[in-house]
């Protein structure tokens, strides 16, 4: 081997013990990065002319593991849908509060019933009617904050949603952009490791939001498609539309067109079952809750403010009153409409009549709402009977409750109880997503950067490095050798 092949030789085992160690430190410099795929140097023999001419550098390969990044994309868009439903079903609950919270729906009916019972005994006691008053103005009022507090969450879903749906755009068009300039540093044979390394993180956001389906280009472009299909991003991006809708109202549904849906390049596509590009994410969940799950809870809320105005607006409870006059709970003062229910948790009021502040006087739940003089004081009839109307049973009209027959304080422990059981089933749900995503990210993160590995490599980089300068060294005294001959 001639002085100057051995030269060249050395030289090109020092380009490549440099490009290691460029290599090796931003591994190092990046081992807790986020999106960050470990890099790993491809060498191989130069040969020229039939002959070793040294070592040439292939090019630097990203270590990613397809089908375990593939799952866990999967386990994140689980993990988006499982939070956000279990986070709508806690809010609910703590709307309607606990048993035993002294706010809660159920200790409100109780104190309406602790009233009642003690007016019964002192009937001539204008502070027990007014404790009356007040227990049946709190818990219709309680109803009318969860209805609210219902109606509050849709609206916070349908603006995650328009967030959500914005922040899915920008990223299809991140993604698009990061294609183009990786072919383009691919035609110019520049390094783009960093490309791919953004784009990945960009397509891991976006499974948080939808499950999707990634195939990649031979020209290490990549093209994304929804679960059913749907084409998101390739050469050019998709576009998701959503006009999202402040105040919603109960009676305000997707179905009838009061709230908007989702499109892509601007067609409708279903936002639920399994026919929806977006179902099993983030998104399906925050439009399940919206259009699904918070109906679902106006509906039951609605059902129990029914079953209060049917309660007491029977003429047969109350002599005074003729038939179609509203009772004690009314539908903002009016009588109950059977065609028109839905909301009537949030307009559920009492009559004026016995309400002081509006005109009215306490009196007349003793002697009757219909009444127009004071009649005996003593007599407690009508508080016995509307004691026993709230302690009757009654079989649910509407909602999602079984059929079998309950009180008004039935009513108010089984809203919880529905609500609570929805609550646990969501948390565990919840729990399992989290916990399969943990373990694909630790099995991915396993894959990753071990920098003991990577201190080991610098060693031997190290090594390699020091020998080939000692034989350029040696090949600098040879040269010097025959100059000075």
């Amino acid at each position: 081997m001639s002085i100057t092949a051995t030269l060249n030789n050395a030289l090109t085992g020092l380009a490549a013990a440099s490009r290691s160690a460029q290599v090796v430190s931003t591994n190092v410099s990046n081992a807790t990065t986020e999106g960050y795929a470990r890099r790993e140097i491809n060498l191989s023999a130069r040969i020229l002319g039939g002959d070793g001419a040294g070592v040439q550098v292939d090019g630097i390969a990203r270590i990613v593991d397809d089908n375990l990044l593939r799952e866990r994309r999967l386990a994140a868009a689980g993990v988006g849908n499982a939070s956000v439903t279990a986070e709508f079903q806690e809010d609910f609950l703590v709307a309607i509060g606990e048993p035993q919270d002294p706010a809660s729906l159920s200790a409100k009916t109780s104190s309406l019933e602790a009233a009642l019972l003690s007016a019964t005994s002192r009937p001539e006691s204008d502070a027990r009617l007014l404790a009356v008053l007040d227990a049946a103005q709190s818990l219709a009022g309680k109803l009318n904050d969860v209805s609210d507090s219902v109606q509050t969450l849709r609206e916070d879903a349908d603006r995650a949603i328009m967030q959500d749906v914005s922040r899915l755009n920008e990223s299809l068009v991140q993604i698009a952009e990061l294609n183009a300039l990786i072919l383009r540093a691919r035609s110019t044979n520049q390094s783009y490791p960093a490309l791919l390394d953004a784009r990945q993180k960009l397509v891991d956001d976006i499974s948080e939001l939808m499950p999707i389906q990634q195939l990649q280009r031979g020209n290490d472009t990549i093209a994304l498609y929804s679960k059913t299909g749907a084409l998101l991003v390739d050469i050019e991006p998709a576009e998701f539309g959503f006009i999202g809708t402040s105040p919603i109202a109960p009676d305000m549904t997707l179905a009838s067109g009061a709230l908007a849906g989702l499109t892509l390049n601007g067609a409708v596509v279903e936002t639920n079952g399994a026919n929806a590009p977006i179902a099993g994410g983030r998104l399906a969940g925050l439009f399940s809750v919206r259009d699904d799950l918070a109906v679902e809870a106006q509906s039951n809320l609605d059902a129990m403010a029914r079953d209060l105005v049917q309660r007491f607006e029977d003429p047969s409870l109350d002599g005074t009153l003729a038939v179609g006059q509203p009772g004690l709970f009314t539908d903002q003062g009016g009588p109950l409409d059977p065609l028109d229910t839905i909301g009537l948790a949030g307009r559920l009021a009492i009559n004026a009549s016995v309400d002081p502040a509006q005109g009215g006087a306490v009196w007349r739940l003793r002697n009757g709402l219909g009444a127009t003089v004071i009649g005996p004081v003593g007599d407690a009839s009508l508080l016995s009977a509307m004691l026993q109307r709230l302690e009757e049973t009654r079989a649910p009209l509407g909602g999602t409750f079984s059929p079998s027959e309950r009180s008004v304080s039935t009513f108010a422990s089984d809203l919880a109880s529905l609500a609570g059981q929805a609550l646990n089933l969501g948390n565990t749900n919840r729990s399992f997503e989290q916990a399969r995503y943990i373990a694909l990210n630790d099995e991915l993160l396993a894959n990753g950067v071990d920098t003991d590995q990577e201190m080991q490599k610098l060693l031997l980089i190290e090594q390699a490095y020091a020998a080939n300068a000692k034989v350029v060294q040696t090949v600098d005294e040879l040269v010097q050798i025959l100059i000075g001959l």
